[in-house]
């Protein structure tokens, strides 16, 4: 169980949730088959094998929301509706109209919705208790959404925010690229991207980040939007502008550790998660410090 992506977000302090209330209100909202008729279906599931709708491993909370969906292009649609309608004003010598059309439309796609594939996904969710983290592994942000959406419609005075800074992002990348050095615990990879204030992009992929061309960049007005970094040579990701961590990767180091401990599947899922929330816990730390720490909540 490694996320791949983080959207990250704090729990309010207000928010004094026990497991086993979670557990029994995200029962009451499972996952339902997606019918003949239903073109989507969400709900909860469990996210291991265990059963329970909240797998917990040393305090730390996994849910798991899944979704079902009918693959019906709109292509396909149209196409059919085309030849309905070459057909009707063929045989009765007419022309079918724009509300004449809406109705085909939507009599094909009932008519074709039995027989579409059925796409399954499912999007995790750590929650920490302990510290006030809620982190969803979603590289997009409206995966993110969707799942809070179904979070505070399933759960009692949920309340999250994002996680706000001193210093955005975008200004401490640009400043650790044009000094040519990271913050404390952290170093900076072959990944990149500067864009301007017209939006004019240049992204680095695998390349060496001292070069000439970089500096003049920056004096031009480009800013650092994306950067690759390495967290204690444990955990490499690529940090963006809105404070999202994407394309994580956990070194060799971690994982051969859950390899030497684990003796089956499940012992194996569990550490997975426990070195996972345990190291990436750290990892928010040491980022939010090295971006002069959390603004204070207004009352």
């Amino acid at each position: 169980m490694w996320f791949r992506n983080l959207q990250v977000f704090r729990l309010q302090n207000n928010w004094n949730g026990q497991i086993e209330s979670l557990e029994e209100q995200l029962s009451a909202q499972v996952l339902q088959p997606c019918g003949s008729g239903i073109q989507s279906s969400i709900g909860w599931i469990p996210p291991c094998k265990e059963g329970s709708f909240v797998h917990s491993v040393n305090r730390q909370w996994l849910i798991a929301l899944g979704i079902e969906q009918r693959l019906l292009p709109a292509s396909v649609v149209k196409q059919y509706v085309q030849e309905r309608v070459k057909t009707i004003e063929e045989n009765e010598g007419r022309r079918v109209g724009r509300r004449e059309i809406r109705e085909l439309s939507e009599s094909v796609t009932v008519e074709l919705l039995p027989r579409a594939f059925i796409r399954k996904r499912t999007t995790y969710c750590w929650i920490d208790p302990v510290h006030g983290w809620l982190v969803i592994d979603a590289a997009a942000p409206a995966k993110a959404d969707e799942l809070i959406e179904h979070l505070h419609k399933s759960v009692d005075k949920l309340q999250l925010s994002p996680v706000k800074v001193m210093q955005s992002p975008c200004s401490a990348m640009t400043g650790w690229v044009a000094d040519g050095e990271a913050p404390n615990g952290f170093s900076i990879d072959q990944d990149m991207e500067l864009r301007s204030a017209e939006n004019a992009v240049v992204r680095y992929a695998k390349h060496p980040l001292d070069g000439e061309e970089i500096p003049a960049h920056i004096a031009a007005g480009k800013v650092v939007t994306r950067l690759g970094m390495t967290w204690g040579d444990k955990i490499s990701f690529v940090l963006d502008d809105k404070m999202q961590l994407k394309r994580l990767a956990f070194l060799d180091i971690l994982k051969e550790e859950a390899d030497n401990q684990a003796e089956n599947e499940d012992e194996r899922f569990d550490l997975d998660f426990a070195l996972m929330t345990g190291e990436v816990a750290h990892l928010l730390d040491d980022l939010l410090k090295s971006l002069g720490g959390e603004m204070e909540k207004s009352e």
